[in-house]
């Protein structure tokens, strides 16, 4: 093989070298005409196989691709593979023709030489990256992406090829060995460990991420540190980038999602339902014990009828058993208005359509303020999505406020309470 290469060469060039000499009668080879009019032809010859390559081949392999029913070429086509494949025609023909026609000058060879073999190293690791690139966008858009992202590995994989290239690069210039240089790089590998920290702490915490699927993209996350709320829309080698919901970008270390504390809400996501915990605070003053007139208009209360009447033949059993008259405020048990209040809400959540009832539900009190009595309504809403929770919350409380009065209570306001309390305390006959 290599002596038909030589041969072939040896052919090429004496056929250049009687071109020239029938053009030009007398002119050298080792002349400064001939290399020139060498240098002119290897370069015309090359841009006319890329000129051949882009006008000719480029459209008809982009028709296949655009007629093929697969979706990853796509990607191929869209991050420029086939047109990074295509400029190495013309460097592989300067690589080819120099030693051909260019053997009298070996400065001038080496120059050609190892310039198209720099351009061929660069415009395959651009090829190469644009695969990679395919690659991402063919895994993103499956299902696994969800569970583990690989732009960090992505990212890692085309940081070493670029290391690699650059090693190979030197080494071609230079003429040495690759592993003379790597040994020569152990000298500053405190400087490249200080260049490359956030690198190598994001590739670390990359791992950790993918391995222990802490985080994807498309997860909702807080850090009150860095004033980030919103959904992670990529998870680079170095970066993380978040879209808050003011539709801000906020751009942070990938290491700060290992290293700081963050809250992810996809275990929200994820469980169908998203909570709601808010409290009301009751006037205390309001609160009271059921007579029959109140426990008469509970009854009609669709919600709690049966409620009611569970309630009130448990009490009459209670008095029965134990001698004591009803009308006895002291030794009788009662109803409270509050309490059948709480029963009522806690009626009417497991029968609101927008509630999930197979996650936790209750109405309780919390310890009583200056504020007031909180009661709390503690459950799931069955949507998610951000605007219609905060529709089916503003529904509950808009109905829970509008109830009270039914049951004679009063929310706490303490404006509205002191006005009051005023007006109560006031003279009679005095000027308000």
């Amino acid at each position: 093989m290599q002596m038909e290469t030589e041969q072939l060469t040896s052919s090429v060039r004496q056929g250049f070298v009687d071109l020239v000499a029938t053009a030009l009668p007398g002119l050298q080879e080792d002349s400064v005409l001939f290399n020139v009019l060498a240098v002119t032809t290897i370069l015309v010859i090359s841009a006319l196989v890329y000129g051949i390559a882009r006008l000719f081949i480029r459209p008809q392999v982009a028709a296949w691709i655009v007629r093929s029913e697969a979706t990853w070429d796509d990607g191929l086509l869209r991050h420029g593979f086939f047109r990074r494949l295509f400029h190495l025609l013309p460097a592989l023909c300067i690589v080819l023709l120099t030693p051909a026609l260019i053997h009298s000058s070996p400065l001038l060879n080496a120059v050609l030489t190892k310039g198209a073999m720099l351009y061929m190293l660069f415009t395959a690791l651009l090829a190469v990256f644009a695969l990679l690139s395919t690659l991402e966008d063919v895994y993103n858009a499956s299902s696994m992406s969800k569970r583990a992202p690989i732009t960090g590995f992505i990212q890692v994989i085309k940081l070493i090829l670029a290391i690699l290239v650059v090693l190979l690069s030197i080494s071609l210039v230079i003429d040495k060995s690759p592993l003379i240089i790597v040994s020569g790089l152990t000298a500053i590998a405190a400087v490249l460990l200080l260049i490359f920290r956030d690198t190598i702490l994001g590739f670390v915490s990359g791992i950790q991420i993918a391995a222990n699927r802490m985080f994807n993209t498309g997860d909702w996350i807080q850090m009150p540190k860095y004033e980030v709320d919103g959904e992670i829309i990529e998870i680079g080698l170095t970066n993380v980038k978040v879209q808050n919901w003011d539709k801000t970008i906020s751009t942070l270390p990938t290491y700060s999602l290992t290293n700081e504390a963050v809250k992810n809400w996809r275990g929200m996501q994820e469980s169908g339902g998203r909570r709601i915990k808010r409290a009301i605070n009751i006037d205390i003053h309001s609160v009271r014990l059921c007579d029959e007139a109140m426990l008469t208009h509970f009854s009609e209360i669709r919600h709690i009828k049966a409620y009611i009447q569970d309630k009130v033949r448990e009490l009459q059993a209670y008095h029965k058993d134990n001698d004591i008259d009803a009308s006895d405020l002291l030794n009788s048990r009662r109803l409270t208005n509050i309490g059948t209040f709480r029963a009522y809400l806690e009626a009417y959540l497991r029968r609101h359509p927008a509630i999930n009832h197979d996650m936790t539900l209750m109405v309780r009190q919390l310890p009583p303020t200056e504020l007031g009595l909180p009661l709390e309504i503690y459950c799931f809403s069955a949507k998610q999505e951000w605007t219609e929770y905060e529709k089916v919350q503003a529904d509950v409380f808009d109905h829970i406020m509008a109830m009270l009065p039914q049951f004679e209570l009063r929310a706490y306001q303490r404006d509205g309470h002191l006005d009051l309390l005023t007006r109560n305390t006031l003279p009679s006959g005095s000027a308000d």
